[in-house]
């Protein structure tokens, strides 16, 4: 479910209270100080992700600050990681200041002071969780505050476009997937702070699953490519083969029987529909990345105890019921 709170319906001289209100009602409790004589409307827009939440916040020039007082007062440990949509803020914590311009992200620990500024009309996307939630040494997290990540290159820019295609889904997520999706996010974002910090741990459980997320993905987005082969994922990904087949080791198969696994489960289906389609088991094979009709023939029979034609002919006289 969504919650909108909007200061739009108000006069400009009952914004700046009601603002106040909003954002610590939505966040932790911070101090709001609006820099225009004339506050503009704000809104922000909040799903719930299981114990993460998700908002949109649009509003006017401003500066929040979490201080001592307030942190003593409520005393939760959150950490609230920021997407920059329009305008630009300027965000301090522990000792550092950085610019955050649109495209770019930061990290906000709640149990440690800070102040953001934001001068202009501007829009961000902010995911605020459980301090727990996120496995990194809190050496590694504090050094990471007070600074901006780049949304555009390497492994920040994975972790701000996922946060962002998950924000855009959230509303219409339910309560176990959008759990789920919060996971991998966190796991892509602790992949991202042991990377910066020089702690890359390839054998750490959380490391490895956010990194066998993004090569499945990679390889089904890619499976029809019949150059498709370890070096090129391994190479797409900044890791090196010899990791990237640890990974698949590591839930007992293969990189190489991965992907056929994949190829013949798609064949397989598609041969099943391929005479409404006019298209032969040879086209079929090529469509999923098998260049040699004979070894497709071969691996098929191997997987399914069926030659594909046979396949094609049983499935259409009554044995389709049994496959999908």
């Amino acid at each position: 479910m969504s919650v909108v709170l909007s200061t739009a319906e108000l006069s400009a001289a009952d914004r700046s209270e009601r603002w106040h209100e909003a954002v610590s009602q939505t966040f932790v409790p911070l101090d709001v100080n609006i820099l225009e004589e004339d506050p503009s409307p704000g809104r922000i827009v909040t799903h719930q992700l299981g114990a993460t939440q998700v908002s949109d916040v649009q509003a006017g020039s401003q500066e929040v600050t979490r201080s001592k007082r307030l942190i003593a007062r409520d005393g939760k440990e959150y950490l609230i990681l920021t997407l920059q949509r329009r305008g630009s803020a300027v965000k301090e914590q522990d000792g550092r200041e950085c610019l955050i311009e649109p495209g770019n992200f930061s990290i906000s620990d709640s149990s440690r002071t800070f102040r953001k500024k934001v001068e202009g009309d501007f829009c961000f996307t902010s995911f605020q969780f459980p301090r727990k939630e996120l496995r990194v040494r809190d050496e590694d997290l504090h050094a990471l505050t007070g600074r901006a990540f780049s949304g555009r290159d390497g492994s920040a820019a994975l972790v701000a476009t996922y946060f962002a295609r998950m924000a855009r889904e959230a509303a219409g997520l339910d309560d176990f997937v959008g759990r789920q999706f919060v996971a991998t996010g966190l796991d892509l974002l602790a992949l991202l702070i042991n990377e910066r910090r020089g702690r890359f741990r390839p054998q750490a459980p959380e490391t490895a699953a956010a990194m066998m997320v993004r090569v499945k993905d990679h390889i089904l987005l890619n499976l029809s490519d019949p150059d498709l082969s370890p070096t090129a994922i391994a190479a797409a990904h900044f890791i090196s083969v010899r990791y990237l087949h640890k990974l698949f080791q590591l839930e007992g198969t293969t990189v190489g029987e991965w992907i056929r696994t994949e190829r013949l489960e798609r064949c397989r289906r598609d041969l099943l529909r391929s005479p409404a389609l006019g298209l032969g088991v040879a086209t079929v094979a090529r469509r999923w990345g098998f260049v040699s009709p004979s070894h497709f023939s071969r691996v098929f029979r191997a997987a399914y105890g069926i030659a594909p034609r046979d396949w094609q002919i049983h499935g259409l006289s009554g044995e389709r019921r049994t496959v999908e």
